[in-house]
């Protein structure tokens, strides 16, 4: 099937893949508003965010799910399409969770397809009477992107299935992952279409569409935008083996909420996120954030609920308790054991039914009064994957029930074909357990409506022949791998591996009293009745909401190419330190204070030689040189490295050990600060640093001077973040009377004196001169790290004293990440030009080594 949203899939997979051409339409979406009363341009589909007022806007979500929650077919009379709304869809019954004023706008595609003659007029149709916007996919494109990445590559990987051969699933397949990128473009482009960027929040579902987010934030930074994902998110062990992991985890990261079900799916992300991006969470009053160059992205943990009206409502069917009764009569006399699963691969059917076997053979009572009632789902797919589990499920079947059954009793009962809802609810309200024995799943609401059902209802009551009054009881048997495991307290969690264990908790399920099955059936229906998908629905925008209340107050630029695009945020007042700006103000200035850290500032980080290049060495001599000037090197570095790598500078000061010495020149002697004369918590130190280095492999312990530092940075992150965390509170705990200082930096554990900070020495220079007669009028200050962070609030603390006459401050950060100070350069190459800049305006003059001294003996 041709479209006219989208282009030639065959042209987009033979080119480059991030090379894709914005989607030629000759009309885009009809009488599609942005604003109320404003109708765009039918010809343009691009809006920025300039582009709209949202003076008199109505709130909006706009919801993107792969399919729209839309039911199609065509009136073989008139030859016209009738669309009806699926009541029955999870993305319909969210709606319930936001207020009656609240416009929900749907992206999506439709699971019919569309003739291209028709597409226009179904697209205004599904506009006008459902708030609906199509997406039309071409059916070669839907069948790689749907069929093929998604269903082929990316589903079996997060159910944790590994195409170890080409016998046991699909191996990579670039074109398809094109495809899957091509498809989200074309989802992207109709959001944009309607979105209002200021106003709008747009929530993203599931698997199908991880990069679209890139796409809107590309074209929106500022784009109020969740993404939730209803499957499991696999360990970083399997996540890892996929080949375009950074380019779907960039997607992810460019929204500003991720939901998840399950903690251990938001864990496995995250350690996806340190392992793969460096980036670490923390937890924000509650709340779990990854700065993500500037922008909190912020991790919702919070399971789906059910929509208790739409199952209410189906108890309440006459053809339902017609059921119930035909059920009740059917099988009087026996117990029933439901389970209600898809026919696929990871929903264990087949060792649910060896494990009923085994409890018919330990148990021979229960034989003739045990009935499993397995009703299996239509496949969703038709792989030989399907067909050997059906195979083996219809053999195992018949095995039990040729063994064990009797013209009178069939053990086992399968329903293979489709079932009604009211047929289902029936089968619940009957059922004395339900087990649910999947190997892996994202969430699995079976048990939540087993629970609903068992609650019944009064024509329930009736249909079975019992009180209103009357206990109600209900027991679930739980895989300890499905979503919905951790909510249900009360159930009986197994490993649906173990079949003797999956039998033994059958056993205990049916012949459990009544008075605990009732206890547990209680807690369950609390939960399940109170945490419903308005309840979801609701959690999940008021968290999305809070995570976006921030974007406005900073600036915002976007950086990188195609999918490895991500914006930046940071404070409104940070911006770039320019030669153009700095000069003039250099030049008016007469006593100047300057302050350098040294890696990662005046020498790259990643540089191996850590000397300093003649450029550095120039241009800090011609500073050094000006009588007006004060420069120092404040680094962590010890003092014999410093003292090799900068001898050429023979008037710069120099602070090493973050302090602990300094010297004013090269000629004169280096000085310990009288804070840290006692340093005997070394010797309690040092074994237990060498304790940890000997349990994790890739750390090494760092012996300076003053300081004892613990690195992990060539360690498995995972175990060398959890050790560095222990022994962070080891030594916290043995050092707490001690003169010691524990602290934590980016791979570190340092322990170094109490008052020893780069902070301490800028305070104490800039005082110095101040004691001296000569207070500064113009400061530099440029770092790179959480240390240099100290100095920039120390020097913005002590110029502020009425003691100093104001100086102007140029506090600078190396990276644009979040920092005290209000100016950024982007690396240490940047450093060097603004010092040769500044050199450039130096009035140097060689002059006899200085004078003056800086005593600790006067810091203290």
């Amino acid at each position: 099937m041709d479209s006219r949203s989208c282009v030639n899939f065959a042209s987009l997979a033979s080119g480059n893949l991030l090379d894709i051409p914005q989607i030629p339409s000759p009309r885009a979406l009809p009488r599609v508003m942005t604003t109320p009363g404003v109708i765009p341009d039918v010809d343009g589909c691009r809006f920025n965010d300039a582009d709209s007022d949202s003076s008199a806007s109505r709130e909006r979500k706009i919801i993107v799910t792969n399919m729209l929650p839309i039911n199609a077919q065509k009136d073989l009379e008139t030859n016209k399409w009738v669309f009806t709304r699926d009541e029955d869809s999870l993305y319909l019954q969210l709606r319930d969770g936001f207020s009656p004023e609240t416009e929900v706008i749907y992206v999506g595609s439709l699971k019919v397809e569309v003739d291209v003659s028709e597409q226009d007029e179904v697209a205004q149709q599904l506009m006008d009477n459902f708030k609906c916007v199509p997406t039309y996919l071409p059916h070669d494109l839907h069948k790689k992107f749907y069929h093929g990445f998604c269903k082929q590559q990316l589903w079996p990987l997060f159910h944790y299935m590994l195409p170890m051969s080409p016998d046991h699933g699909e191996r990579f397949d670039r074109v398809l992952w094109k495809a899957y990128v091509s498809a989200n473009k074309i989802f992207a482009d109709k959001v944009m279409e309607v979105v209002n960027p200021e106003d709008d929040y747009i929530w993203v579902h599931d698997y199908h569409l991880m990069v679209l987010p890139t796409f809107l934030r590309k074209h929106f930074n500022r784009v109020k935008l969740g993404f939730f994902l209803h499957s499991p998110f696999p360990s970083s062990e399997i996540y890892r083996t996929l080949p375009v992991r950074n380019e779907i985890l960039r997607g992810l990261l460019n929204c500003d909420l991720i939901g998840f079900h399950t903690f251990d799916y938001a864990r496995h992300f995250l350690s996806c996120c340190s392992r793969m991006m460096g980036l670490y969470y923390e937890s924000k009053r509650g709340h779990i954030g990854l700065d993500y160059s500037g922008r909190t992205v912020f991790i919702k943990i919070l399971p789906v609920g059910i929509h208790l009206g739409r199952l209410e409502s189906v108890l309440s069917l006459p053809s339902t308790y017609t059921k119930i009764k035909e059920i009740q009569e059917k099988y009087k006399g026996k117990k029933v054991i439901l389970g209600i699963d898809d026919m696929d691969i990871f929903k264990g059917i087949s060792l649910k039914l060896l494990a009923f076997e085994q409890l018919l053979q330990q148990h021979q009572e229960l034989q003739g009064n045990l009935v499993l009632i397995q009703i299996v789902n239509p496949a969703r797919s038709s792989g030989k994957d399907v067909q050997e589990v059906k195979r083996e499920t219809y053999s195992t079947a018949t095995r039990i029930n040729e063994m064990y059954g009797s013209p009178d009793y069939e053990p086992v009962v399968l329903i293979d074909r489709h079932v009604a809802r009211y047929e289902k609810s029936a089968y619940y309200a009957m059922a004395e357990c339900c087990i649910v024995n999947a190997v892996r799943d994202g969430m699995n609401l079976v048990p939540y409506k087993y629970i609903i059902c068992r609650n019944g209802s009064p024509h329930i009551d009736e249909a079975k022949g019992v009180k209103q009054d009357s206990p109600r009881t209900s027991m679930l048997v739980v895989s300890e791998f499905i979503g919905c495991s951790p909510s249900l307290s009360g159930a009986i969690r197994v490993n649906p591996w173990d079949i003797d264990s999956v039998a033994e908790a059958m056993y205990t399920a049916i012949t459990m009293p009544d008075n605990e099955r009732q206890m547990r059936h209680e807690k369950h229906y609390r939960y399940v009745s109170s945490h419903d998908v308005a309840y979801w629905a609701r959690s999940f925008l008021q968290d999305l909401e809070r995570a976006c209340k921030d974007h406005y107050s900073k600036r915002c630029w976007g950086i990188g190419f195609g999918l490895g695009f991500r914006v930046v945020s940071l404070s409104p007042s940070f911006r770039k330190l320019s030669i153009d700006y700095i000069v003039p103000p250099y030049k008016r200035s007469s006593r100047r204070a300057i302050f350098l850290d040294y890696d990662g500032t005046v020498v790259p980080q990643s540089s191996i030689n850590k000397c300093p290049t003649p450029e550095v060495i120039r241009a800090i001599n011609t500073l050094c040189n000006d009588p007006n000037n004060t420069v120092f090197i404040v680094s962590g570095r010890g003092k014999s490295s410093l003292s090799e790598w900068l001898a050429p500078c023979e008037r710069l000061g120099i602070a090493a050990e973050h302090g602990y010495f300094i010297r004013w020149s090269k000629i004169s002697d280096w000085e310990r600060s009288p804070l840290a004369i006692d340093l005997e918590w070394k010797e309690i130190v040092e074994p237990i640093m060498k304790l940890y280095t000997e349990s994790t492999d890739g750390s090494y312990v760092e012996t300076k001077e003053s300081a004892l530092v613990w690195h992990h940075q060539d360690a498995d992150p995972d175990f060398g973040s959890c050790q560095a965390k222990e022994l962070l509170d080891h030594l916290e705990k043995v050092l707490a009377n001690e003169p010691a200082l524990v602290k934590r930096g980016q791979y570190i554990v340092e322990v170094k004196p109490q008052g020893i900070s780069k902070g301490l020495v800028a305070e104490k220079v800039l005082s110095t001169m101040v004691s001296s007669g000569k207070p500064p009028d113009f400061v530099v200050c440029i770092g790179d790290d959480k240390s240099d962070e100290d100095m920039f609030e120390s020097i913005l603390r002590t110029v502020a004293s009425p003691s100093i006459p104001a100086p102007e401050v140029f506090a600078c950060t190396v990276g644009r990440k979040p920092s005290k100070a209000k100016f950024y350069l982007d690396d240490s190459a940047e450093v060097v030009k603004l010092l040769q800049g500044l050199a450039n305006a130096s009035s140097p003059k060689p002059t006899p080594s200085p004078h003056v001294k800086v005593s600790f003996d006067n810091f203290v």
